[in-house]
């Protein structure tokens, strides 16, 4: 049990931050809404705070390499926490002009996504010092995400309706502190791993070069990132799409949280599911099988069936989402050395983000131009050849325990 303490403490605050997150997603746009009354500048907030996670991705990961995975745990916390107690603060004393409101919103963004790469690096150290299966590790904390994205969105309404938008992000902040407490008090120092021949020389761009080249270099990894982005790129604009269904077919927002819920609610259940029998499944056909379920559900949702067999198809969606990403993950850990995790982690994550915006854009688009019901069969085909493209390539047959990792990229002991 004792080996096993760092390893939660790390899920706690994982949990707490990405809740965390998940409330400033909520309590910052109504913040806005509400002192200025404005639907553009609210839109301007949102797109302020999710600007910086792409950007940060990309370019932070080398900054997980260089400071730590550990301190850029904490000092990721610290800045969230500190950005976000500076609204409140400086609205109730010496006013916030909207400049000043805008810069918080960034700033506040800008390290959540080295922060969530620090914690995914140091997870493979903590894993093998609790002796737990790497499946079992991600699928708790692909169920902890989703879990603090299904709870924190819920608690921000109900924190803001309750306390009112200043108290909700001053109450926000503090769960970013508790955070970094619980890294700083329970999750050891890990090993610092020498650097390779020709990693980078300690130069930033020639680190962060080094590590888009290593993504370059293995059929893997470049077939998982073309499959993760594909997916995120047709996936979207299914919360837009599912909008427009629930008030064109269905009854209207209720019915819309019911629907969004579902889809939640399934993924939650598929990693939990995973975290107890992935160890023991063959990875590339769960990772086929899972993928092509999705479309099913999306395929589904074309017909406008009744509400309650659509939250049927949707909780099948997610549940064979679920798995995905924690076996991901796993795959990747064994394929990523210690000393690049956070550069490769982190420009997989951004890589991954970058098609979501324009995917969005580009549903909002279509559902205008043919409907809901007719972008959900494009998007259930569509999903279809992406999961074709995955039975194909034979770069997926990697993905089996003892034939991802070879003599270049065997995984190297600490950070």
């Amino acid at each position: 049990m004792r080996r096993r303490v760092p390893l939660y403490a790390l899920y706690g605050a994982d949990a707490i931050s990405l809740t965390g997150n998940a409330v400033t997603q909520i309590a910052v746009p109504w913040f806005v809404l509400a002192t200025t009354g404005s639907a553009a500048l609210t839109a301007l907030a949102v797109f302020f705070n999710f600007l910086p996670l792409v950007l940060a991705a990309f370019v932070g990961g080398v900054v997980v390499d260089r400071l730590g995975f550990r301190r850029t745990s904490v000092v990721a916390d610290l800045a969230s926490a500190g950005a976000v107690a500076a609204i409140p603060l400086l609205y109730s004393t010496v006013g916030l002009p909207l400049w000043a409101l805008m810069a918080l919103v960034f700033a506040g963004s800008l390290l959540d996504a080295p922060g969530a790469t620090a914690r995914a690096a140091l997870l493979p150290d903590l894993v093998e010092l609790a002796e737990v299966p790497m499946e079992r590790a991600s699928g708790i904390r692909a169920a902890i995400q989703q879990g603090a994205t299904l709870a924190g969105a819920p608690l921000g309404g109900v924190l803001i309706a309750a306390t009112g938008a200043t108290n909700a992000l001053w109450l926000d902040a503090t769960s970013f502190l508790v955070s970094a407490g619980l890294v700083v008090a329970l999750v050891p120092r890990p090993r610092r791993a020498a650097p390779a021949e020709g990693d980078g020389g300690g130069h930033f761009f020639a680190e962060l070069r080094d590590g888009l080249r290593f993504l370059w270099q293995r059929p893997l990894v470049r077939a998982l990132i073309a499959m993760v982005l594909l997916s995120n790129l047709v996936e979207a604009p299914g919360p837009v799409v599912l909008a427009v269904l629930a008030r064109e077919d269905y009854g209207g927002a209720a019915d819309f949280g019911l629907l969004v819920g579902a889809l939640g609610g399934g993924a939650l259940a598929g990693a939990l599911a995973y975290t107890v029998l992935g160890h023991r499944l063959p990875r590339r056909r769960t990772f086929l099988v899972c993928f092509a379920g999705v479309p099913l559900g999306y395929l589904a949702l074309a017909a406008v069936p009744p509400l309650p067999v659509a939250i049927a198809a949707l909780v099948f969606a997610g549940f064979a989402a679920g798995p995905i990403n924690p076996l991901i993950f796993t795959v990747m850990t064994e394929i990523v050395p210690t000393r690049m995790r956070g550069r490769v982690f982190g420009a997989v994550r951004a890589i991954a983000w970058a098609a979501i915006p324009l995917g969005i854009l580009l549903g909002g688009l279509v559902v205008s131009a043919i409907g809901p019901a007719s972008t959900f069969l494009a998007m259930g085909v569509l999903l279809a050849l992406v999961v074709a493209y995955g039975c194909f390539d034979r770069a997926f047959r990697g993905m089996e325990r003892g034939t991802t990792l070879g003599p270049e990229v065997a995984p190297t002991s600490g950070d």
